[in-house]
């Protein structure tokens, strides 16, 4: 059964994750976040625990 929120929430994370990666890399200009390492660093984390939580929500638990 999946778990709605979850799924919610890790599609968020992704996007997050997607958008501070983009900034990080200077991909998207415009931001005191563009070009900056810390981003570059945090983007590409958040984004793989936003896809393991997705994951997780559209596995369900296990009966």
């Amino acid at each position: 059964m999946a778990k709605p929120l979850w799924v919610v929430a890790g599609v968020v994370l992704v996007l997050l994750g997607l958008l501070w990666t983009l900034q990080g890399f200077d991909v998207l200009e415009g931001s005191s976040m563009s070009g900056t390492t810390t981003w570059s660093v945090i983007g590409p984390v958040v984004l793989l625990v936003g896809a393991l939580v997705t994951v997780v929500g559209i596995r369900g638990r296990k009966r």
